[in-house]
């Protein structure tokens, strides 16, 4: 009232309204002029110039004054709240040396898998701003779904126990916090991984951002939405990318292009002794791949770069004479090309490293501990379809078939790493760590242990899922 301010909630912002202005700029002047010792007459004047809302506002409406809180605003700040880490707090900050929010987890049994990612995921700042920003309200959701009381639920909300862990981990207290509620919620979510034992991270971060998704209610405009547009739900609108790939057919050149939204991408580690996957022989038989992979210096010598696996993720292969595919135009199976590009950026890209080969013939699985060296700022224009076709085609300019050109220039092609989840030891026994990046400064989260550790501890860690955003 103050400012002659009106929030709408339709629209969802502040409101200019016309009269209501004028009116308040009058009570304003009138208010300010009793409180002089001004005469009567002068305030007669100024309700008499109530006729002149221009010229009243020409005036200022009212004196900036920070506010200050009155001692029954003081009472309630000491007992019911927690003051945010300001310049103020100084001695508070130089006792802790640690930003706001960064709190150890407590490992429940082997569930440093599920520490890892709840870490990267709680500092992961559109979703961060989305919880603390009161968007996923825990005890209105349970009031909608009737889980309150201990009504039955057969299923818990993965996203209100989410909620409650960003209050709990942001509530100020330094002492480790044990998840053991959002542990039993995901156990209902995923029953087939309800154990004691280690699980993987990344199929942990898969089936929580499924929970979260599960749980969502779509109204009619969003279910209408394409799938994969990743508009469904705060996991998808962080996480959601969408990927193109293309397969040409190496007679008549007639490609068939198909679209796949992916919260993640997996990527092979680069060629040695040692390659699977999507670095393996199939790749070799492409006369271009050998020689780019003969160029490529230390191709033995175990170091892989998280853009040289973007590169062979992206380049383009031949399918063996085994996979020919059926051509439209040729009306029989040919020997193709495919190559995968990136149609759509997320907010955050999280890219996960194959560590753990599976083989069914030797019928035994390993890990894969070569060192892959990642940086900390990422172009992602390279790799995406836009890029790709251009290069594909000479660089020519041409029109495209969609929207490839505007879903480059929707969101930057920027990226800061933020978090890193680590793998050591064996594949059965293994351990998981997370590395946050908060105020330029990195922290090593170890289940309940945090310190800060220098530049070069994360460069030197063994990678297994980088975490980016834009």
């Amino acid at each position: 009232v103050d400012r002659a301010e009106l929030f709408c909630c339709a629209c969802g912002d502040q409101v200019y309204d016309r009269d209501f202005d004028a009116a308040v700029v009058l009570a304003q002047t009138v208010n300010a002029t009793a409180t002089t010792s001004t005469s009567g007459s002068t305030a007669m004047q100024c309700s008499v110039a109530g006729s002149q809302p221009e010229n009243l506002r020409k005036r200022r409406r009212v004196d900036y004054r920070p506010w200050e809180p009155d001692s029954g605003e003081h009472i309630s700040r000491g007992n019911q709240s927690i003051p945010l880490l300001d310049a103020t707090n100084a001695s508070l900050v130089s006792s802790t040396q640690q930003p706001w929010g960064l709190r150890g987890l407590n490992n429940l049994g082997n569930t440093c898998f599920m520490n890892s990612i709840l870490q990267a995921l709680l500092h992961t700042p559109p979703l961060r701003n989305y919880f603390l920003g009161d968007r996923h309200n825990r005890y209105y959701c349970q009031q909608k779904n009737g889980a309150i009381n201990g009504t039955k639920n057969s299923r818990l909300c993965l996203a209100c126990d989410m909620d409650a862990l960003f209050s709990a981990v942001f509530s100020g207290d330094r002492t480790p916090y044990s998840p053991a509620k959002f542990l039993y919620s995901w156990w209902q979510h995923a029953a087939n991984l309800a154990s004691y034992e280690q699980q993987d991270a990344h199929e942990f971060f898969i089936s929580m951002l499924e929970g979260i998704h599960e749980k969502v209610e779509k109204d009619k405009r969003k279910s209408q939405s394409p799938a994969g547009s990743g508009d469904c739900c705060i996991a998808h609108r962080v996480f959601s990318g969408i990927l193109r790939s293309d397969v040409m057919c190496m007679v008549c050149g007639f490609t068939s292009t198909t679209y796949d939204p992916c919260v993640d991408i997996s990527l092979d580690l680069e060629p040695n002794q040692g390659g699977s996957g999507k670095s393996s022989s199939a790749k070799s038989v492409n006369s271009f791949n050998v020689e780019a992979d003969c160029m490529r210096p230390n191709q033995n010598c175990g170091i892989s770069t998280l853009k040289g696996c973007l590169e062979r993720f992206t380049r383009a292969e031949k399918l063996g004479s085994d996979q020919k595919l059926f051509c439209q135009k040729c009306q029989v199976r040919q020997e193709s090309l495919k190559q995968m590009s990136i149609r759509k950026l997320p907010l955050v890209s999280c890219f996960h490293v194959k560590r753990f080969e599976h083989s069914s013939i030797r019928k035994m699985s390993r890990k894969v501990d070569r060192y892959l060296q990642f940086p900390f700022s990422l172009d992602m224009a390279p790799y995406l379809s836009s890029s790709i076709l251009r290069s594909r085609f000479g660089n020519r300019i041409f029109p495209f078939d969609g929207d490839e050109q505007d879903a480059s220039n929707d969101l930057s092609t920027e990226f800061e790493l933020f978090a890193v989840v680590t793998h050591s030891g064996r594949l059965d026994a293994g351990h998981y760590v997370t590395y946050l990046r908060l105020s330029n400064q990195w922290y090593k989260c170890d289940d309940a242990w945090i310190t800060q550790v220098n530049e070069s501890i994360v460069r030197a860690a063994q990678g297994y899922m980088m975490f980016y955003v834009q």
